[in-house]
C-alpha cells in the first residue's frame, strides 16, 4: 500500500463512481431494453402472415436480419473512432437521433424496402452507441473498480433484456406498431440525460482529421496482442451462440418440460416451459447474481477471472451432457450464465485497462468482434452437428444417450480449449514487449489468413449444398473483410508501440487489488 492510499479515506465502491458512470448505465438500460424488446418479436413480425405482420418469406427476413445484426457488430469500430475524435456526448446525440428515428419510422413502414431502411438506421445508431457507453465505463473506472463497474454495466444490459420483452409480449398483441413505438420512446427519453446531465469523461484532446481517425481505427488490427486475445475469447462465444440454436432445438425435440410446468403450477403460475424461456433463464440468472459475482471477483485480475468464467461456462455444457432431465437442462443453462457473468464484464474491463488513453472507444468497438466469430462458427457448425447427430433421434432421448452426451461434451471441451488458450496467452503474452508483439504478429497473420479461409469455406460449402443462407453470407463477408484488412495492415502498417519499442506489463495494469 502506498502512503497516499494509507492516508486517503476510502469511499464505498458504489460512491466511487462519478455521475457520468451512472448516467451511461441508465442510458444503456433503456437502449438495450429498446433493442432486445423489439428483437424478441422481430422475426415473428417479419414472417407472420396474419395480425398485421409483414408476411415475408424466411429468406427475405433472414437477409434483412443478417444485415441488421452485421451492422451492430461492425459499426461500433467506426463509432468508437468517431467518439474518440468528436466527443462522446456529440456522438450520443447522433446515435439517439438515428435510434429514435429508426424505431418510430419502422412503426409505419409497411413495405419490405421501407422496414429495411428504417431498421438499418436503427442499427447504425445502435452501432454508434455501443462503444460510447463502454468507453465511458472504461474512462470513469480505475483498475481497482473496473471489474465491478463493468459488472454493473452488464447487469443493466441483462435487466433490459429481461424486462423489455415481457412488456413487448403484451404490446404486440394490441398492435405491431406499439413494439416500435415503445422502443423509440425508450431511446427518445434518453435525449434528456444526454442533453442535461451527461458530460464527456476526461480524455486526451484530438485534432485528427476524419481520414486520420479512420486510419487509426484500422491500425488497431496491427495491435496483434489485443486481436489475439479477442480471437481466443471468441471461441467461448461459440458456446454462447448455441443458446439461440441447438439449445432451443434440444429442449423442443428431446426434453419433457412437465416437471418444471408442474412445479410452477403448484405455486399458481401457469408456465409452459419452451424455447423462448432459455433467454429468460440466462438473463434472469445474470440479473439476480451479477452483483454478487462482481463483488466476489472484484480483486481477481481480468484474465484469470475470464479463465474462471469460461471454465464455469464449460461446466454448464458438461451438465447438459449428463442427463436428459429438464431440471438438469435448467441447471446447465444457469451454470453457463454464471460463467458468462464471471468472464464477460472482465473482458470489457481488461480492454478498457489496456487500451491506449486516446483510443478507449475504438478499442471497445473492436471488442464486439467476438460476436462475428462466435455467431458465424457457432450457429453454422452447431446447426450442422445437430442435424447430423441428434435430429435423426427426435423425440427419442433414450435412444440417443451417447449422441447427446458426445454432442454437448464437444462444446464443453471447446470451452476448455478457450480457457487453456487464454492461460497460455496470459503466461506468454502477458507482458507487452518487442518479443511478444513480434510473436503475436506472426500468429495473427496466420489467424487473418484463417479468417479469409473460414469465410470462403462457409460460402462455398453452403453454395455446394444449394442452401445459401443470407445471414451466413453476410457474416462470412465480414470475416473475409477482417482477414484481408488484417493481412494488409500487418504487412503495410506497424502499431505505434512497435516503432517506439516500449515495453509494458499488461498484467500490472490489469490488477484490481
Amino acid at each position: 500500500m502506498t502512503e497516499t492510499e494509507a492516508t486517503t479515506p476510502k469511499k464505498s465502491m458504489m460512491r466511487s463512481f462519478p455521475r457520468a458512470f451512472w448516467i451511461a448505465n441508465v442510458m444503456e438500460l433503456f437502449e438495450r431494453g429498446a433493442y432486445y424488446g423489439m428483437n424478441a418479436v422481430l422475426a415473428v413480425y417479419l414472417t407472420n402472415k396474419t395480425g398485421g405482420a409483414l408476411g415475408l418469406s424466411e429468406d427475405k427476413a433472414g437477409f434483412l436480419q443478417g444485415i441488421i445484426y452485421a451492422l451492430t457488430y461492425v459499426i461500433p469500430i467506426l463509432g468508437g473512432a468517431l467518439a474518440d475524435r468528436y466527443g462522446y456526448r456529440r456522438m450520443l446525440m447522433v446515435a439517439f437521433t438515428l435510434l429514435t428515428g429508426g424505431y418510430y419510422l419502422s412503426a409505419f413502414a409497411g413495405a419490405y424496402w421501407k422496414i429495411f431502411i428504417t431498421l438499418a438506421l436503427m442499427a447504425l445508431g445502435a452501432g454508434l452507441f455501443k462503444p460510447i457507453i463502454s468507453g465511458t465505463i472504461a474512462r470513469t473506472t480505475t483498475p481497482l473498480t473496473s471489474g465491478f463497474g463493468f459488472g454493473l454495466y452488464y447487469w443493466m444490459i441483462n435487466f433490459g433484456a429481461l424486462v423489455a420483452p415481457l412488456i413487448i409480449s403484451v404490446l404486440h398483441k394490441q398492435d405491431w406498431s406499439y413494439v416500435f413505438l415503445f422502443s423509440g420512446t425508450c431511446t427518445l427519453l434518453m435525449f434528456l440525460p444526454a442533453i442535461f446531465l451527461y458530460k464527456d469523461p476526461p480524455k486526451p484532446e484530438s485534432t485528427k482529421t476524419l481520414s486520420e481517425v479512420l486510419k487509426g481505427a484500422a491500425v488497431v488490427l496491427s495491435d496483434s496482442r489485443f486481436m489475439l486475445m479477442v480471437f481466443i475469447y471468441s471461441l467461448f462465444w461459440i458456446l454462447y451462440f448455441q443458446n439461440f440454436g441447438t439449445v432451443l432445438w434440444y429442449l423442443r425435440d428431446f426434453l419433457d418440460p412437465t416437471p418444471v410446468n408442474q412445479f410452477f403450477a403448484g405455486m399458481g403460475i401457469n408456465l409452459k416451459l419452451g424455447p423462448e424461456h432459455v433467454t429468460v433463464i440466462n438473463a434472469g440468472t445474470i440479473v439476480f447474481l451479477q452483483v454478487v459475482v462482481s463483488l466476489f471477483t472484484k480483486k481477481i485480475p481480468p484474465l484469470p477471472s475470464m479463465m474462471l468464467g469460461i471454465g464455469i461456462g464449460s461446466v454448464g455444457f458438461f451438465i447438459l451432457a449428463l442427463s436428459s432431465s429438464v431440471w438438469m437442462f435448467v441447471l446447465g443453462i444457469a451454470v453457463f450464465s454464471i460463467g458468462e457473468m464471471t468472464c464477460h464484464p472482465k473482458y470489457y474491463s481488461y480492454i478498457g485497462i489496456v487500451a491506449p488513453a486516446e483510443k478507449k472507444a475504438v478499442y471497445m468497438g473492436y471488442a464486439f468482434l467476438y460476436g462475428v466469430i462466435g455467431s458465424l462458427v457457432g450457429a453454422n457448425v452447431g446447426g450442422e452437428m445437430y442435424h447430423a447427430f441428434l435430429a435423426p433421434f427426435k423425440g427419442a432421448p433414450h435412444a440417443a444417450v451417447d449422441q447427446i452426451r458426445s454432442f454437448w461434451m464437444t462444446f464443453g471441451a471447446l470451452g476448455l480449449v478457450s480457457m487453456g488458450s487464454l492461460f497460455v496467452y496470459n503466461r506468454v503474452f502477458g507482458k507487452d514487449t518487442p518479443h511478444t508483439r513480434a510473436l503475436s504478429r506472426r500468429i495473427m497473420f496466420i489467424v487473418y489468413i484463417l479468417f479469409c479461409a473460414i469465410g470462403a469455406l462457409f460460402i462455398s460449402w453452403q453454395t455446394a449444398q444449394g442452401k445459401l443462407v443470407p445471414k451466413t453470407v453476410i457474416q462470412s463477408a465480414i470475416m473475409i473483410s477482417i482477414g484481408v484488412l488484417g493481412i494488409w495492415v500487418s504487412v503495410r502498417l506497424k502499431h505505434p508501440d512497435d516503432a517506439s519499442g516500449s515495453s509494458t506489463d499488461a498484467s500490472v495494469g490489469a490488477e484490481e487489488g
